[in-house]
């Protein structure tokens, strides 16, 4: 009986041009995870108690306030916060929109690890670094296999 043929081997290293669009991406999605998550929290924070404030923030993200300081001033250039003195920090409309995409990627990635029988809790705590990583098309098919729909 004769072997079923090898797949050819895959190269050593990409192409250059592909190797720069995958580290790029990469790149690109580390620089926005910190400000989703954020300008997530901080859309939580008002939602749960009206205001955000920068001692809270610390306090759930387990970072000094001076670390929080520092990205609220950078959130605040990028137009997504309002800081108001002695009130707490507040999402522009471009915020709100970034915060409420942010949790979208995040539900459908956490129903597609559960979808895989991952528990519950593993999959709250894997979707949170995950959902800053995939790709539109890559969260698009994690939808439609959540949904019972696993091929377009």
């Amino acid at each position: 009986m004769q072997d079923p043929p090898r797949p050819a081997p895959e190269p050593a290293l990409l192409d250059p041009e592909v190797h720069v669009e995958s580290f790029r991406q990469a790149r690109e999605a580390r620089r926005l995870e910190l400000v989703e998550d954020y300008v997530e929290l901080i859309a939580d924070l008002i939602g749960d108690g009206g205001e955000a404030r920068q001692v809270d923030i610390a306090a759930r993200l387990g970072v000094a306030q001076p670390t929080v300081a520092k990205m609220l001033k950078r959130l605040a250039e990028d137009g997504f916060v309002q800081q108001r003195p002695y009130r707490g920090v507040f999402l522009t409309p471009a915020g709100r929109v970034l915060a409420e995409q942010s949790r979208e990627r995040h539900r459908v990635v956490e129903r597609f690890l559960c979808a895989l029988g991952v528990s519950p809790e593993t999959a709250r705590r894997d979707a949170e670094g995950i959902e800053h990583h995939v790709s539109g098309e890559t969260l698009e098919a994690f939808r439609r296999f959540a949904d019972g729909r696993p091929s377009a």
